[in-house]
């Protein structure tokens, strides 16, 4: 691993940079090395027969090799697991909403029974955090639950993960609070995307007259502590709603300290990636990059009996409304529809990646010819007469560590929403907002710079409500906002990819949707688009997408994009020590813009 300032050290972005893990697995590396170079193995890692016909100086059997292979896998799960338990488990901080606040408004209560005001039962809110503490299968049993739906995978999120870090071991800088400047911040910025979920992304652009855009700009620039992409200190029409990371400050010990950065690539181009808008290749058949999305009538939980009913729970009245004409994501409304179950996300830029180009039917073919998108450091690039497949180091089995990461992925983040962070909703954020304003429910502590708004106001105007709208009618999922689950989905596909194939190709022939026709698309026209910066884009699409629909926090996707790069730095920091190839290592660049090599 480099240990140069201008790269990403061995140690995991989300644990203390104290960790002895560089050091033993680098001791782990060298004593597999013989093995993994073809080199006489030690005796002591053999099997008995083939140990002594080595020291025999004969030649190694097939039996022999077999009895040595066996233990050279056992050995290294051994030296792998012992450097995993070496890493020490970082601070786990929290914003303290869930001790400050007795009625518990601060936390994320959904799914148990509530007051007419909305404010959870705190015998069954005692009930909840009791299974919180002990983590048993049995106590979570015990739980009342409001209405029908039900608490989405906390126990799971306990599983031992045999590859990569635990989910204990990954660092997150506490959420921002209910009643400070950030949260008013970001509760602006969701507002703004609900009233634009309209607006074509075309106008999402410098030069745009959309008067609209230009306010939603205008007003997240005079925001205090926004910390979304901005050009000399103010959002642009350009960089409007884009994503960021935000990651912990590895120089306070305590944890506590955020770090954000906008990820190389998002910031140029059209909103969208480039890989939403190919047909994905699947052998003979095709996905297409249309997708169904949902009309304008798609506006849910602005009415008050139906947000109390989803805060209990219950099932939703409201169904959602399909555009009956497939199109291209021309819209913030098109995305959410896009990130409500997007089944496809984990292997379409893989293929696309991975599948040679078809210059005669380019709709069943890649982006590059052969494997001219490899990333420079695959060992078949250099070996002359063997290449990667589903084994090792071609896209089936890239695609295998995708879906794993993801898997992963889901129990690092869940282990946060539910047993650190239980962070609210937007959905009950906006509760709280029409209950301050609209039923002068003073005790609630909104900030001022979201209370004074021009997007709550407008949002009011239109809604009739100081509620949130919503694209989905259930809302969000029943555990707690932050740091977001699809955004680490998205994060560790972003990060593998990136590791993969070749960051720094150009990618040909850019489009985007006709402003005048989502259906088709046209050129696009500007500078260059990096393969490495449209899978940052990716990525970020993917977490916006969430945020459009009125379930997430901006900083539950920040956080979480840092949060699946430290857990593919380690997932992929193991994988390396199990190649027989020669293999220089992995190296791609972080969300931060950071050369990490492994």
């Amino acid at each position: 691993m480099s240990t140069s300032d201008s790269h990403h050290t061995a140690q995991p972005p989300g644990a203390p940079r104290s960790t002895p893990r560089r050091h033993f697995l680098g001791q782990a590396g060298a004593g597999l090395a013989g093995m993994a170079g073809g080199a006489t193995v030690a005796p002591a890692l053999l099997g008995a027969s083939a140990a002594a016909q080595a020291q025999q100086g004969g030649a190694l059997t097939a039996a022999g090799y077999d009895a040595q292979f066996v233990r050279r896998a056992e050995q290294l799960r051994i030296d792998l697991a012992r450097a995993s338990a070496a890493v020490p488990i970082p601070p786990h901080p929290v914003n303290g909403d869930d001790a400050l606040y007795a009625n518990k408004i601060g936390s994320d209560t959904r799914g148990l029974p509530h007051n007419a005001r909305g404010e959870v039962d705190l015998g069954a809110w005692n009930l909840a955090t009791a299974a919180f503490a002990s983590r048993e299968p049995t106590d979570f049993e015990k739980i009342v639950l409001g209405g029908t739906r039900k608490l989405v995978n906390p126990i799971g999120t306990l599983a031992v993960s045999l590859d990569g870090l635990n989910a204990a071991q990954f660092a997150l800088p506490p959420a921002p609070t209910l009643a400070g400047t950030q949260r008013a911040g970001e509760a602006t910025e969701i507002y703004w995307v609900a009233l634009l979920r309209d607006v074509p992304f075309s106008e999402f652009q410098d030069g745009t007259r959309h008067p609209d855009v230009i306010a939603a700009a205008d007003e997240l620039s005079r925001a205090p502590d926004f910390h979304g992409p901005k050009v000399n200190g103010r959002v642009t029409p350009q960089t409007l709603f884009r994503g960021a990371a935000w990651y912990v400050d590895g120089n306070d010990r305590s944890g506590r300290t955020g770090r954000w950065a906008t990820p190389p690539g998002v910031t140029d181009g059209p909103y969208i990636s480039q890989f939403l808008y190919r047909d994905v290749p699947l052998g003979p058949q095709s996905l297409s990059a249309r997708i169904r999305t949902y009309t304008p009538a798609n506006e849910f939980l602005t009415q008050y009996d139906e947000w109390l009913n989803v805060q209990n729970g219950k099932a939703p009245a409201g169904r959602i409304a399909f555009d009956p004409t497939l199109r291209y994501i021309a819209t913030t409304r098109d995305l959410a529809a896009y990130a409500h179950a997007a089944v496809a996300f984990s292997f379409a830029a893989n293929q696309l990646l991975g599948t040679p180009l078809s210059a005669t039917q380019p709709g069943y073919g890649g982006i590059y010819a052969g494997d001219k998108s490899l990333a420079p450091s695959n060992p078949y690039l250099k070996l002359k007469t063997s290449g990667g497949a589903s084994g090792t180091f071609g896209p089936a089995y890239f695609q295998s560590l995708l879906s794993l990461a993801s898997s992963l992925a889901i129990r690092v983040n869940y282990y946060q929403k539910w047993y650190e962070q239980r962070i609210l909703r937007p959905e009950a954020f906006g509760g709280l907002v029409h209950h301050r304003l609209a039923n002068r429910v003073t005790e609630y502590p909104i900030h001022e710079s979201f209370l004074g708004s021009q997007a709550l106001e407008r949002s009011r105007a239109k809604n009739g409500s100081y509620l949130l709208p919503h694209v989905y009618p259930e809302g969000a999922p029943i555990h707690s906002s932050y740091p977001g689950g699809a955004a680490i989905i998205a994060a560790v596909t972003a990060t593998l990819l990136k590791a993969f194939y070749d960051e720094s190709l150009v990618i040909p022939n850019p489009v985007q949707p006709d402003p005048s026709d989502p259906t088709r698309l046209v050129p696009y026209q500007g500078p260059p688009l990096t393969v490495g910066g449209e899978l940052n884009k990716f990525a970020l699409n993917y977490g916006s997408g969430r945020t459009a629909a009125g379930i997430h926090w901006r900083s539950d996707a920040a956080a979480a994009y840092a949060q699946g790069e430290a857990l593919v730095i380690s997932l992929l920091r193991e994988q390396k020590q199990t190649f027989r190839e020669p293999f220089e290592g992995f190296a791609f660049t972080g969300f931060d813009g950071r050369r990490i090599v492994i």
